[in-house]
């Protein structure tokens, strides 16, 4: 009998577990929020890493919009909501280290997390809420999507050259966070011990190298459902953030008669470097002009009267902006100043440019820094391609700013200009200084890269085919925006 009765309640057991698994599965998110959401998310402190452009704060507004839609949904109290470049006119507040401080000081009395946003990183509340439940909120925590290097590489310095996908470092995309005991200690380690990197180059790699501290600090812990998966993918199902794997297109792409594109070129790259120019993205643009320390006809090439220098180009590139805004060239709402190493694809950034208005002063590409925690500056590497608008050329121009010197580096002589005039650097993640082996392969599977920089050691035609080159003919008109990148399997 009594085993009987033991067996009964077991069947009943199992049959109650089973309701209960089909009932929270047909009612989904719904019932998280009922039963899971706690009453009060001003625990949470959101920081979007949003920009000073135009386009940008409004991708960002849109963001925290939906944010809070979403928080008021679940609960009466929602997060904290913050736009980065909001927060003060500290140049350096992009690179986060330096805003350690402040986050410490305004929300480690009564915050438990700050979860790191990018514009772009589509947010489903009641799934990140859950993740970050399951982490003790009174210990330090690093939490991220990983990304980790296959072979060391010059825009992280080399760093464990030895085995370079041992150190992880987080997807921005993704969303990362960080818990607050680690962020008060972190900041009392920024006030104490003044930052020492003189340049920002890959600011999350250097954002995980602070934290790891040579292993004092905690490694990067791996979170599943912080995900770059497309929304519409099965996959993302189980994920709290998804990302959109569409290059942004804000209206027609830019006309080809409104770039003008200038070439830095010297005597002993005619042969080696310009061809390649020619058999890849050269006849995606109208109006190019090759700069050089010697004139060749059968390319051609201009000598603007700069002897060429091993390094920095300063002299070159400020002849390049004042022929820019002079009769000799036609006149056209964007510049753009690649190297003759630079692989770039121009339709794609021609559907870029739709976002941004050319009549504003915008500063586009790759963006480093400099000082950033001494009162430094923000600047455009040159080698993945330095976009100005008509408008931004005309201001640096007139400000009287000017090279130190001939071979002065001509990406930070702008920067420091640029910062003077407090014009804003604008970045995209998709110019690229270095080679595509130089970056993680699950950061660059949800790109549509735009650029690439440097021969070293590959196939440049190669690399352009593979990575830049879009075959229009099967592409509707307009349709860059649906590129999908499926380069990575």
């Amino acid at each position: 009998s009594t085993y009987s009765n033991r067996k009964s309640y077991l069947v009943l057991l199992s049959e109650g577990h089973r309701l209960a698994r089909s009932f929270f599965t047909a009612c989904g998110e719904s019932l998280i929020s009922i039963f899971c959401i706690p009453s009060d998310l001003r625990e949470i402190v959101f920081i979007i890493q949003s920009q000073r452009n135009y386009f940008h704060v409004r991708q960002a507004e849109r963001l925290r919009a939906d944010l809070l839609k979403q928080a008021h949904s679940l609960t009466k109290n929602p997060p904290v909501v913050v736009l980065l470049h909001s927060l003060s006119d500290n140049e350096g507040d992009w690179s986060i280290l330096p805003l350690l401080p402040y986050l410490s000081y305004s929300f480690g009395k009564n915050s438990s997390w700050i979860v790191f946003l990018e514009e772009e990183t589509n947010v489903r509340m009641a799934t990140l809420v859950q993740v970050l439940a399951k982490f003790a909120k009174n210990k330090e925590w690093f939490l991220g999507k990983p990304l980790h290097d296959e072979e060391s590489t010059i825009i992280h310095h080399y760093a464990f050259a030895e085995n370079p996908s041992v150190f992880k470092y987080p997807d921005f995309a993704a969303a990362w966070a960080l818990s607050i005991p680690l962020v008060v200690r972190l900041a009392n380690k920024v006030r104490d011990e003044p930052l020492k990197s003189d340049f920002t180059i890959d600011l999350k790699h250097e954002v995980a190298l602070y934290i790891w501290d040579n292993g004092k600090g905690p490694h990067l812990t791996a979170v599943p459902e912080l995900c770059t998966d497309p929304v519409v993918s099965p996959q993302a199902q189980r994920c709290a953030t998804t990302l959109s794997r569409e290059l942004q297109l804000c209206g027609e792409p830019v006309n080809r008669e409104d770039i003008f594109v200038a070439v830095k070129t010297c005597r002993k790259f005619h042969s080696e470097r310009v061809p390649v120019i020619k058999k890849t993205w050269e006849k995606d643009a109208l109006y190019l002009e090759y700069y050089s320390d010697h004139a060749d006809p059968s390319i051609p090439t201009i000598n603007l009267g700069v002897p060429n220098t091993e390094r920095g180009h300063c002299g070159k590139t400020f002849a390049i902006l004042q022929r820019f805004l002079s009769s000799t060239v036609p006149n056209t709402r964007w510049l753009l100043v690649v190297d003759d190493d630079t692989l770039i694809s121009l339709p794609r950034l021609r559907v870029l440019l739709s976002c941004y208005n050319p009549s504003e002063p915008v500063c586009l590409g790759e963006r480093y820094g400099y000082g950033l925690s001494q009162g430094g500056y923000s600047y455009i590497t040159g080698g993945g391609g330095m976009v100005f608008s008509r408008e931004a050329v005309v201001q640096l121009l007139d400000s009287g700013c000017k090279c130190y010197s001939n071979d002065a580096p001509d990406d930070m002589v702008l920067g420091m200009c640029l910062n003077a005039l407090g014009l804003p650097v604008t970045h995209s993640p998709l110019f690229h200084q270095a080679r595509p082996e130089d970056y993680a392969r699950d950061f660059l599977a949800h790109q549509v890269p735009i650029s690439f920089h440097k021969h070293w050691n590959i196939d440049p035609v190669a690399v352009f085919n593979k990575w830049l080159k879009d075959d229009l003919k099967e592409k509707p008109s307009g349709g860059l925006n649906k590129i999908k990148h499926e380069l990575i399997s």
